[in-house]
C-alpha cells in the first residue's frame, strides 16, 4: 500500500528563530534577538512555561523523545514506574497478589495476580516483539521508533539524576521496583494502551477459563479425539439448542448489556466539537477537546509542546508514557478524540465435545485447543516469593473465556473465545505520529483509513481552511450486516441490536465458531486481517459543526445523518442527553439564541458554554419536578419502608434556575440524587415521558417529565433520604460536596455526571479515603485558526501536570480549574521566550 509522508511546513520566521532559542537555552539567557536562519538545537531542550508545561525542541525525532522522556519522568516517575510494573506482570511479585490493577479503561477491575497473568501470557506469546518485527504499517514508522529510544534515554538520564531514593514523591520513593527501563517496556505499554478497550470486559474471564470440573490453576491438557469425527452432531445440537433457548438467551444477553451500560457509565468517555467558517466568528474554524479521562494511574493525560524544525510543530496532551500528542493542534489543524461505540471484540460459540471439552468443533470436525501454561511470581504475606501457575486455554478464534465484564459464560456444552481487533494493533503510534504532523482535515482521514490504528475512538478535527471534521475510522471487527445475518447466534443478535437498548453500550457479536466462514474475513481494502474496510466507515465534513460525546455517528450533525453497518453503531435510535446539550449549545452559539452576544462561537464564548455547566436534565425535568414535589399530599412519601417529608425540597429545587453545576450552585446536587434514583442506569428514553423518543426530532425527544409516575415521586423521596442520611443539607452548595484534597487543601469542583446531560463530566468519588475524582474532564483545550498567524489556543489540564504531591504543578491548574480559568497556551518561539516563568533544560 503506498504511504504519504505528512509533514508541518512551518513558517520561516519559525525555523529561523530555533536556532537562536538553542543558543539562548545554552547560556541561560530569555532575551529576545534577532532571528537566524538554522537547524534546531544540538541538544534537546526543554523550556518549561507557566504551570510547568514543557515545550520540547531537538534536531531530531530520538532528541525529541529524549527531551520528552525527562520531562514525563520528572512529572510522574511514579505513575510510570507502576504502569512498566503492570505491562510486565510483575504487580503481585512486589504488591502482592491481591491489589487491585486497572488495566483496561476504569479504575481498580481487576486484582494484581489476574492482571499478572493477562500481560504474562501475552509476554510468552512475543505478541509485541512479533508486531516489532514487522514493517511499517504493521510495525512502527521509523521516527516512532526514534522517538522511543531517546524516551527511554531521557526516563533513563531523570531516574540516574536523581535516584530511586531521591524521588520525591511519596508513592514510590526507594521501592524496588522502580527502575532504569527498556524500549520494550515502552512498547508494552502502547500495546496495553492499545487493547485496553476490551481488558475490563474479558480479562478476568480469559485467565479463569478451565474446562468443566476443573480450576483454572489445576487443569491439564485434555487427550484430542483424534480420529474420531464428530460422533453425534445433531444430538449435541440439541443440547447446544436446550441450552440456548429464547429465554436463556435473553437473560444472558440482558445480564451482559447492564454490565456494559454500568462499566461504561463509570469509564472513560469525551466531548469534542469542531466548528467550520460558518459557525465561527473572528476566524476560519475551532475546535473544542474535552476528554474524561481517569485522574490517577496510567491513563493520566500530560499536556507539551513537541518540535523539530521543519518536521514537526505539535502542541496538546498524550496518555503518559508516549512521546507524541494524541490530542492536541499544529500550525493547520486541531483535533480530538472520542470514545466510540465500536467495541474492538468479538466472541465466537464454540460446541465442544462433552466428554472431551478441551476440544471443539469446526466444520464438521473435531480441533484440540492448545493450553499454556502461564506463571507468575508471587509476593506472600511473610516476604518470600511463590510461583502461581495457570493453564489458560485457546481456540483457533483466540483465547476462552468464561465471562464478559462479570457475567458468566459457562464452559458446558460450549465455551466462548475473545478476538480483539487490536491484540496485534501498534499501528495506532503511527497514526498518531503522523497526525502531529496533517496538513488538514483531508489529510487526517487519510491517514486514518491508510493505518487503521486508532483503537475504540472517534476523530474529530478543525482545520486552517474552515473545515470540521467527524471520523470514527478506526479498527473494527469485520462483522458486516450480511456477516451478522448469516453468523450471530442467538444471544449474539440481542447483544448486537440491543433489544432493548441501554446507553452507550456497543454492539457486541457472538459468531457460530462451528462454522469457520463465520470468522471475521479479510478486506482486501483493510489495513490488516480482520478489519472493517475503512472506506465504509462513517466520516463527515462540513462548514457548520461537528460533535461527538459517545454515542454513534448518527447524529454527528443533526441536519446530515450518517448511515454505516451496525457493528459501528446504532442509528434513529434515542441520543443521551449530553449528545443532545452538544448539539444545542451548538446550533443555539451558531444562531446567536443562546443569551450570549453575537453569532458564531469566539474562545469566550466556547470557554463560557462549557463551563457553565448546564444540565439538560435539568432543562426538561425540573420544572416539572417542582410542581410535582408541590402537590405531594402533606409533603409526604412511603419508600423502602421509611416515610419521608419531601416539602423542604419544593422551595430547593424550585431556586435553583440556572440548572447549572457550578461550584455555587444549590439545590443541584439534589437534583443530581434524584436523577440517579430515576434513571437507574437506564437510557433517556426508559424514564417516564409524556412525549415519547421521535426519529424525526431526536434533539428535542423524548420530553416532558410524567409526574404522575410514582417512580418520580419515589426517586425525589430516595434522594431526600440519601442526603439526610449523609448529614448533606438538601441546599448544600456543590463546593461542599464534591470537591478534591491535594495536599491538606480541598479544592471544590464544577460539573457532574454526564447522565445530567451535562457536558463538563465530573464523577465524585474517594481515592485513598480522601475525596477526589475519579475520572472526567481532564485535559480540556480550545483551538481557534485565522486565515493567517499562529493558532490561538486555551487549555485547562484540570488534575495538573504531576501526580507528585511535592510538586508545585501538583495542583495549580486544578486550582485554575476550579475558578474556571483558562491557561493561554505558548506556540511560537517568541510566545515561549516571552513567558515570565520561562526555565530551561538543556539535556547535554
Amino acid at each position: 500500500m503506498a504511504r504519504r509522508r505528512h509533514r508541518t511546513r512551518l513558517p520561516a520566521a519559525v525555523v529561523a528563530a530555533v536556532a537562536v532559542m538553542s543558543t539562548l537555552a545554552a547560556t541561560g539567557s530569555t532575551a529576545t534577538v534577532a532571528a537566524a536562519a538554522g537547524p534546531g538545537p544540538d541538544r534537546p531542550t526543554i523550556r518549561y512555561t507557566e504551570y510547568g508545561i514543557p515545550h520540547i525542541i531537538a534536531s531530531d525525532w530520538e532528541g525529541l523523545g529524549t527531551g520528552y522522556g525527562y520531562a514525563a519522568a520528572k512529572d510522574n516517575i511514579c505513575t510510570l514506574a507502576d504502569t512498566y510494573l503492570m505491562v510486565n506482570a510483575q504487580r503481585s511479585r512486589h504488591l502482592g497478589p491481591d491489589g487491585r490493577a486497572s488495566p483496561g479503561q476504569n479504575q481498580n477491575t481487576t486484582t494484581n495476580l489476574n492482571s499478572d497473568l493477562y500481560f504474562q501470557r501475552i509476554k510468552d506469546d512475543r505478541v509485541v516483539e512479533r508486531l516489532l518485527d514487522r514493517p511499517a504499517p504493521d510495525g512502527p514508522e521509523p521516527e516512532v521508533r526514534e522517538a522511543i529510544r531517546g524516551y527511554v534515554q531521557g526516563y533513563n538520564r531523570y531516574l540516574a539524576e536523581t535516584g530511586v531514593n531521591g524521588i520525591t514523591d511519596p508513592a514510590c520513593r526507594g521501592a524496588d521496583w522502580v527502575r532504569p527501563i527498556t524500549e520494550m517496556d515502552v512498547y508494552r505499554h502502547a500495546h496495553a494502551e492499545i487493547i485496553m478497550g476490551s481488558a475490563d470486559a474479558l480479562l478476568d474471564g480469559q485467565v479463569n477459563a478451565a474446562p468443566p470440573g476443573a480450576s483454572a490453576a489445576a487443569a491439564v491438557p485434555s487427550a484430542s479425539p483424534s480420529a474420531r469425527q464428530a460422533s453425534s452432531p445433531a444430538k449435541t445440537d440439541a443440547k447446544t439448542a436446550s441450552r440456548t433457548d429464547a429465554k436463556s438467551a435473553a437473560r444472558t444477553a440482558e445480564r451482559i448489556r447492564e454490565a456494559m451500560a454500568v462499566s461504561r457509565e463509570q469509564g472513560m468517555g469525551s466531548n469534542a466539537l469542531a466548528v467550520g467558517s460558518q459557525g465561527v466568528s473572528g476566524g476560519t474554524s475551532m475546535l473544542l477537546a474535552n476528554p474524561h479521562f481517569p485522574w490517577q494511574g496510567k491513563n493520566r493525560m500530560w499536556q507539551s509542546q513537541l518540535t523539530i524544525p521543519g518536521k514537526v510543530n505539535v502542541s496538546g496532551a498524550s496518555l503518559l508514557g508516549f512521546p507524541a500528542v494524541n490530542i492536541g493542534y499544529n500550525e493547520n489543524v486541531a483535533w480530538s478524540h472520542t470514545v466510540a461505540t465500536v467495541a474492538p471484540f468479538g466472541l465466537f460459540d464454540v460446541q465442544v465435545d462433552p466428554l472431551n471439552p478441551t476440544t471443539y468443533l469446526v466444520d464438521g470436525a473435531w480441533e484440540r485447543m492448545t493450553s499454556q501454561r502461564v506463571a507468575v511470581d508471587v509476593l506472600k504475606p511473610d516476604g518470600s516469593l511463590t510461583q502461581v501457575a495457570r493453564t489458560l486455554w485457546s481456540t483457533r478464534y483466540g483465547p476462552v473465556t468464561t465471562s464478559m465484564q462479570g457475567v458468566p459464560l459457562p464452559w458446558v456444552v460450549s465455551a466462548h473465545a475473545v478476538r480483539d481487533v487490536n491484540m496485534h494493533n501498534l499501528r495506532a503510534l503511527n497514526s498518531w505520529f503522523r497526525l502531529d504532523q496533517a496538513e488538514d482535515v483531508h489529510d487526517v482521514v487519510d491517514i486514518l483509513e491508510t493505518t487503521q490504528g486508532v483503537p475504540f475512538f472517534n476523530t474529530v478535527a478543525s482545520d486552517r481552511k474552515g473545515n470540521a471534521l467527524y471520523a470514527d475510522i478506526q479498527a473494527v471487527p469485520n462483522v458486516t450486516d450480511e456477516h451478522a445475518r448469516s453468523c450471530l447466534t442467538l444471544t449474539g443478535q440481542l447483544l448486537f441490536h440491543q433489544s432493548p437498548r441501554l446507553p452507550n453500550v456497543p454492539p457486541i457479536s457472538i459468531l457460530d465458531g462451528k462454522r469457520s466462514a463465520c470468522d471475521w474475513p479479510d478486506d482486501p481494502n483493510a489495513v490488516a486481517p480482520g478489519l472493517l474496510d475503512p472506506h465504509k466507515q462513517p466520516r463527515l465534513i462540513r462548514s457548520d459543526f461537528v460533535g461527538n460525546a459517545n454515542d454513534s455517528a448518527w447524529l454527528a450533525n443533526p441536519a446530515q445523518p450518517l448511515a454505516f453497518p451496525r457493528v459501528m453503531g446504532d442509528t434513529a435510535a434515542p441520543r443521551s442527553l449530553r449528545t443532545q446539550e452538544l448539539i444545542l449549545t451548538a446550533q443555539n452559539r451558531i444562531n446567536g439564541t443562546d443569551g450570549l452576544p453575537g453569532k458564531g462561537f469566539t474562545p469566550q464564548t466556547m470557554g463560557k458554554l462549557l463551563f457553565a455547566d448546564n444540565s439538560r436534565a435539568a432543562d426538561l425535568a425540573l420544572s416539572a419536578t417542582v410542581t410535582m414535589c408541590r402537590n405531594v399530599p402533606f409533603g409526604l412519601v412511603l419508600v423502602d419502608g421509611n416515610l419521608v417529608n419531601v416539602s423542604e425540597a419544593c422551595p430547593v429545587l424550585a431556586a435553583w434556575t440556572s440548572h447549572d453545576y457550578t461550584t455555587d450552585s444549590r439545590g443541584s446536587w439534589l437534583f443530581a440524587n434524584y436523577w440517579s434514583f430515576l434513571s437507574n442506569g437506564q437510557g433517556v428514553e426508559k424514564l417516564p415521558w409524556r412525549v415519547p423518543f421521535d426519529p424525526k426530532d431526536p434533539v428535542h425527544t423524548p420530553n416532558s417529565l410524567d409526574t404522575g409516575s410514582s417512580a418520580v415521586r419515589d426517586a425525589l423521596a430516595r434522594a431526600v433520604l440519601a442526603l439526610r442520611t449523609a448529614g448533606i443539607p438538601l441546599n448544600a452548595p456543590l463546593s461542599d460536596v464534591q470537591k478534591v484534597s491535594r495536599g491538606g487543601e480541598q479544592i471544590p469542583i464544577h460539573g457532574s455526571l454526564g447522565q445530567l446531560g451535562v457536558l463538563n463530566v465530573i464523577t465524585p468519588g474517594q481515592v485513598d479515603g480522601k475525596p477526589d475524582i475519579v475520572f472526567g474532564s481532564s485535559f480540556i483545550q480550545q483551538v481557534r485558526f485565522t486565515a493567517a498567524g499562529p493558532p490561538q489556543a486555551l487549555s485547562v489540564l484540570a488534575y495538573s501536570q504531576s501526580a507528585d504531591p511535592s510538586s508545585p504543578h501538583h495542583a495549580d491548574q486544578t486550582r485554575l480549574f476550579s475558578a474556571g480559568g483558562w491557561v493561554t497556551e505558548r506556540f511560537t518561539e517568541e510566545q515561549i521566550a516571552a513567558s515570565p516563568e520561562l526555565r530551561i533544560k538543556v539535556l547535554n
